[in-house]
């Protein structure tokens, strides 16, 4: 993967819990890393593809491989946009490159 295709800076942030002073539950989210990315939408065929095995996948996020990704307790965040983690592909199993594909939350 070539530098100069990651362009954009996301957070890729993690789910947090805890208790208001009430005893309640309270979710918040944590940075867990800063990176640089490809954010990518999907198109055509790829999305038509990614839409029979994933119920909404719209974007695909390239990043450097990074260990511990996973999709129930992450999210990223690109400027304003905010995106639930889908599917994490290890490209190759090669220790290159990851693939998060993800949904933009409305």
């Amino acid at each position: 993967m070539r530098a100069g295709q990651l362009r954009h800076r996301i957070a890729i942030e993690q789910k947090t819990a805890g208790q208001d002073a009430n005893g309640e539950e309270v979710i918040a989210w944590a940075n867990w890393a800063t990176v640089w990315a490809s954010v990518e939408p999907l198109r055509g065929q790829e999305y038509t593809a990614f839409q029979t095995q994933q119920a909404s996948v719209d974007t695909r996020i390239r990043v450097r491989y990074r260990d511990g990704i996973t999709t129930d307790t992450m999210r990223v965040t690109h400027g304003s946009d905010v995106y639930d983690i889908e599917s994490v592909i290890h490209v190759m199993e090669r220790n290159r490159e990851v693939y998060l594909m993800c949904r933009r939350q409305e």
